[in-house]
């Protein structure tokens, strides 16, 4: 009985270990893709055969997805899906915004504490993720001795993912000609990414061109679609030469690298490669790798999201994708690592062609926005200068000028109305009215609140109707409306229980649910655990 009792106990000790192994992933990883629309699954998902397919069809699917906030841009939903917190807590509510104290408008990424460390070429700008005003997953998994990399296009994607440390968080420099890190992560290159980067120049894909993956029959859309805006050296339509301005690797080489799938590819790859060569998910302690696809974003705003060059970006992501997963099942194992995927927006469609269907949309004008209040502020108060400028959402007014009117509430309701009353524009909020409203019953008011920063955010802040944009070009994102806020969200691998999902979701679910299956808890998250995905 007693050798009995001893095999007994070793049996269940030994399913003990194995359950917690089996709950701990050896990687998390974490993709983000830079403008993908939530229709976008349904519409291309046959496109697809290899990355993309198989985390739709074998991972969870939560069909309800959708940022609750307004400024739906990339600085924003990175720091969301990452921190899974919103822009009223993380801090982070816009791509750039205006610093009052410095007079300027800065970027998401400034860190005066920080500065840029190149791969290839000189730089001296101040980045890195002081502005972040909450911890990322990746930060908690850091505390736990887990290693973390990420890396993307953007400097503001591989921050936000990464948070405020990192073993190699890289992005390509605004110069677009080679990859940067932060003194915030190494003090100098990292080995890994330096021998990958140098073995692998961007350069190797000039003189390429792309053209559609697809049979002809297969794209919804005319190539030549109505107010597109194609980059420079390309037209309208496919095909799309790599061969830059005066045929030679120069800034509008780079520039059209960045617009086409080789870009994408080249990421999936180095992060492939990266995980090799720092040895991720090779420890007990699980580690992260954050991954930023950013080529659709640069892609939509130029062509819209119902063009064959998104639907084609996609069908090229799907590989890329798949190649990555590839070498995750390869290097780690299958069903050893947990993926989330997610977007950090959504994007409009084309205003021309919103019209030429008969719907409303259009451009609305900045500069009338901000003659509209300031006539108003003249009239009702006297002559002088009110408003400083229009940021994205935020309005800004003069140092000093939002006190005085908050003295006369008549004037300043007015100036509101008045700017509410141009073209395009749904609603003015003041500051005031938004504070405190993260709560509110009115969606509106309450996606306006949740983009709201004390100290950083406008002095007004305003919504545009559906459809409706500032961009003098091509289309954008950055609104509250179903095709700014609503992205897909997927979850695979290991802990999750495949199927379709119906549940309201939101991109700040990401990063609990990912904590979940790791065994951490993120204290500052406002997203929740979607446990009904897991196993």
């Amino acid at each position: 009985m007693r050798r009995i009792m001893t095999a007994v106990t070793v049996a269940v000790a030994a399913s003990v270990l194995l359950s917690a192994a089996e709950a701990a992933p050896k990687l998390v990883v974490l993709i983000v893709v830079d403008q993908m629309r939530a229709d976008y699954v349904e519409r291309f998902h046959d496109d697809w055969s290899s990355g993309l397919r198989r985390i739709v069809d074998d991972g969870a699917w939560f069909t309800r997805a959708a940022y609750p906030y307004l400024t739906t841009v990339t600085c924003a939903g990175h720091a969301t899906v990452a921190t899974g917190a919103y822009p009223h807590t993380h801090g982070v509510f816009a791509n750039t915004w205006f610093d009052r104290e410095r007079s300027a408008v800065i970027p998401c990424t400034d860190d005066q504490q920080a500065r840029v460390v190149s791969y290839n070429h000189d730089a001296n700008s101040r980045t890195g993720p002081g502005r972040l005003m909450a911890p990322t997953l990746a930060d908690q998994m850091r505390a736990q001795n887990g290693r973390v990399v990420t890396l993307a296009l953007k400097a503001r994607s591989a921050i936000m993912m990464a948070g405020h440390g990192g073993d190699a968080v890289t992005w390509i420099s605004e110069s677009l000609d080679g990859w940067e890190t932060s003194t915030a992560y190494s003090k100098e290159p990292v080995p890994a990414v330096k021998a990958y980067t140098s073995a692998n120049p961007l350069e190797a894909d000039f003189g390429k061109v792309w053209t559609r993956l697809l049979p002809p029959s297969r794209y919804r859309d005319p190539d030549d679609g109505l107010a597109e805006d194609p980059l420079k050296g390309w037209t309208s339509t496919f095909p799309h030469p790599l061969r830059g301005e005066n045929g030679r690797p120069d800034a509008s080489y780079f520039d059209q690298w960045q617009h086409s799938p080789y870009a994408d590819a080249y990421v999936a790859r180095m992060a492939a490669a990266l995980v090799e060569s720092m040895q991720l998910g090779k420890r007990d302690t699980p580690d992260f790798l954050g991954v930023s696809f950013s080529s659709p974003d640069l892609v939509g705003h130029s062509f819209g999201p119902h063009s064959q060059e998104v639907q084609d970006m996609y069908s090229n992501l799907d590989r890329s994708v798949g190649t990555l997963l590839n070498e995750l099942d390869r290097l780690v194992g299958p069903g050893q690592y947990v993926l989330g995927l997610t977007a950090d927006h959504g994007v409009t469609d084309v205003p021309e062609q919103l019209r030429k269907a008969g719907r409303d949309g259009g451009r609305a004008s900045g500069s009338a926005v901000l003659s509209a209040g300031e006539a108003r502020a003249v009239r009702d108060v006297g002559v002088g200068k009110y408003l400083s400028r229009l940021n994205g959402n935020d309005i800004y007014f003069e140092p000093g000028m939002y006190d005085r009117l908050r003295r006369h509430p008549a004037t300043l309701k007015a100036m509101t109305s008045a700017m509410a009353k141009v073209s395009g524009v749904q609603k003015v909020f003041t500051s005031d009215e938004v504070a405190n409203a993260a709560g509110a019953s009115d969606p509106l008011l309450r996606a306006a609140a949740l983009s709201y920063v004390k100290g950083r955010s406008g002095d007004l802040i305003l919504a545009l109707k559906p459809g409706w944009m500032f961009s003098a070009s091509g289309t954008t994102h950055g609104s509250a409306t179903s095709d700014d806020q609503r992205v897909p969200l997927l979850l695979f691998g290991q802990g999750v229980k495949p199927g379709h999902y119906d549940a309201p979701a939101s991109p700040a679910d990401v990063a609990p649910t990912l904590a979940a299956v790791a065994g951490l808890a993120l204290p500052t998250a406002e997203g929740r655990a979607l446990r009904e995905a897991l196993r």
